[in-house]
């Protein structure tokens, strides 16, 4: 029964005869068997814990196993201890805050030691970390380094330049309320660069808990290493397309995908036989001495990084995602690629909006990973998984789940798409004139943003309702607040609304900071003058140094400087509305 169950429902996204995470949940409804989230959320944590190759996928196999165990004894210490751990997999035990019982977590001891290698070598000449560096591989001064928030917040610069204004850090006579401080601009900072941070504090860090800070480093590293795996980054990834292959798939791949192609290019070209995965079909059994010979071939590309010869004989598919990212980094070996149809691929670059969305949405840990903001929300159920995060609640009886049928594929999709509008227009109470759901499945960009921009601003303003169900919230509920607070405070940076060209300057946003959380501003660091007279380099200064403040004394802040700068109404009106929210939450503890 439960075999015939699993193939039915046919819950493998990608039709690699595994289940994400994702689907787990659904599957146990659907086999009766009704688990509460948190347990849910407890047997992917120990199923990783025993992941062989550490896919973080769920085989076929091991659902039945997992399906048969639940169902013959309640949820309990008696499932954990049954999953076989395989060597170099430490386990602790511990509070989860996602659970209401003790969990047991674990870690790769192969992952922390390539993290901190990477680590040791990227800040090795920066002295705000002296103190802490080169950390020691085999001992757990890597879970020990992040308590001051000093090294999380390097490396979220390492991964994406300036995203934090390193004039924020508290970097001198640290106490434990400074520590916190950058421990909180840290998780905000991870956040708005597309990190998903749900359930990890800033105590979680500072107690060192070893799942979750190699947690957050592997995912601020691999968005640094993957940043640039992209077209409108390295033109030359255009040869990596197919025959009769159209431009906007090529883009709609994840990095991942882009980097398998890249390897079986060059494959190819030596005449070699290609790979379909980073784990299994580059394990090599009992050939550590060839894996060696390899690394040294690749040390003297200055490419030896995250991987030993035993990693890559087990397959450990993060690390070898590293390793290969770092070597394209290094040394892409693409031809320029130019035009193609008539298209300036130099011209295809994800715009300031679409990057802060899409960031926005991969930060609250939707599954599949947003990549190309209209190819991967096409199908609806991203977009269906924002409208749980802003409170609409989504019947998913009524909602198709891949992989689809080859005949009526796409009708699958555009009834997704159909039920989302649906749900805007008649629940959220969404303005979506014009907007259908063959829009959205069909990638229109207009109704995509439109659409995106909504969710969005309703997650930012939820909340500030007294309800907290995040109803709609006017801007100029907003805007009277900001006025109402600089004026009771005597601040003179009154704005007239959100496209008011003061707003350029930042002013307002150092004297709201200023009354939020006061000492915060460091005056000597503000650029003054007037909104005319003040030179460009100045506002941008001033902006960086804005966002980061924001972001340190609590504000999920997803604005980027540039908006501040040129008075993006829609990114300032969220950045005032984070403040707003933080404000009263504040003034009501």
């Amino acid at each position: 029964m439960c075999v015939h169950f699993f193939v039915c429902l046919g819950p493998d996204i990608d039709n690699s005869g595994y289940v994400s995470d994702f689907e787990l949940h659904e599957l146990f409804r659907e086999a009766s068997f009704h688990l509460p989230g948190y347990q849910v959320r407890e047997i992917i944590e120990t199923f990783i814990a025993g992941d062989t190759n550490k896919d973080e996928k769920i085989s076929f196999e091991e659902f039945v196993a997992i399906y048969q165990e639940l169902k013959s004894k309640k949820f309990s210490e008696t499932f954990r201890k049954s999953i076989t751990r395989r060597d170099g997999i430490r386990s602790f035990g511990g509070l989860s805050r996602i659970s209401s019982e003790g969990t047991q977590h674990s870690y790769a001891d192969e992952e922390k030691v390539a993290f901190v290698r990477w680590i040791n070598k990227a800040l090795a000449k920066d002295t705000d970390c002296q103190h802490l560096l080169p950390m020691n591989p085999d001992n757990d001064s890597l879970f020990t380094s992040v308590r001051d928030g000093i090294l999380l917040c390097k490396m979220i610069n390492i991964s994406q330049p300036d995203t934090i204004d390193e004039r924020v850090i508290n970097t001198k006579k640290l106490t434990t309320f400074t520590m916190r401080d950058n421990l909180v601009l840290a998780l905000n900072s991870a956040s708005s660069i597309g990190c998903t941070v749900v359930n990890i504090d800033a105590q979680d860090l500072m107690a060192g808990k070893p799942h979750l800070v190699l947690g957050m480093f592997w995912q601020i590293i691999k968005v640094g290493l993957l940043a640039d795996i992209k077209i409108s980054k390295n033109e030359g990834l255009i040869n990596l397309l197919l025959h009769g292959e159209e431009l906007d798939h090529l883009m709609s791949l994840s990095p991942e995908e882009l980097l398998l192609r890249w390897v079986n290019y060059h494959l190819r070209n030596a005449g070699t036989e290609t790979i379909d995965n980073f784990s299994d079909d580059i394990k090599e059994r009992n050939l550590e001495r060839r894996a060696e010979l390899m690394l040294q071939q690749a040390a003297k590309l200055e490419c030896r990084q995250f991987v030993s010869p035993l990693d890559v004989t087990s397959g450990n598919s993060k690390l070898n995602l590293a390793f290969v990212a770092n070597m394209f980094n290094m040394h892409p070996g693409l031809q320029h690629a130019g035009h193609i149809n008539g298209i300036d691929v130099a011209q295809i670059e994800e715009s300031k909006e679409e990057k802060t969305f899409r960031n926005w949405i991969n930060s609250l840990g939707v599954s599949p990973h947003v990549n190309y903001l209209y190819r991967d929300l096409c199908d609806g159920l991203v977009i269906l998984q924002l409208y749980e995060k802003v409170n609409v609640a989504v019947d998913w009886r009524r909602v198709n789940h891949p992989p689809y049928p080859i005949l009526g594929k796409n009708m699958k999709k555009l009834e997704n798409c159909n039920y989302a509008v649906r749900l805007g227009r008649e629940v959220a109470h969404f303005s979506l004139v014009g907007i259908g759901g063959e829009n959205i499945n069909e990638g229109s960009q207009m109704h995509t943003l439109a659409l995106v921009w909504q969710l969005m601003r309703r997650y930012t303003v939820m909340v500030l309702s007294d309800l907290g169900d995040g109803e709609r919230l006017g801007d100029q509920i907003i805007l009277n607040w900001v006025n109402t607070t600089l004026s009771q405070k005597r601040k003179d940076t009154q704005i007239s609304g959100f496209k008011d060209q003061l707003i350029s300057t930042s002013l307002p946003v150092f004297d709201l900071i200023d009354i939020i959380a006061p000492g915060s501003v460091r005056w000597e660091m503000v650029r003054k003058g007037d909104k005319k007279r003040m030179s460009d380099e100045d506002k941008h200064n001033n902006a960086k140094y804005a966002v980061s403040l924001a972001r340190k004394i609590g504000a999920r802040v997803y604005a980027l400087p540039d908006d501040l700068v040129e008075v993006n109404p829609k990114m300032v009106m969220t950045l005032f509305a984070c403040l707003m929210g933080h404000g009263m939450k504040k003034a009501n503890h």
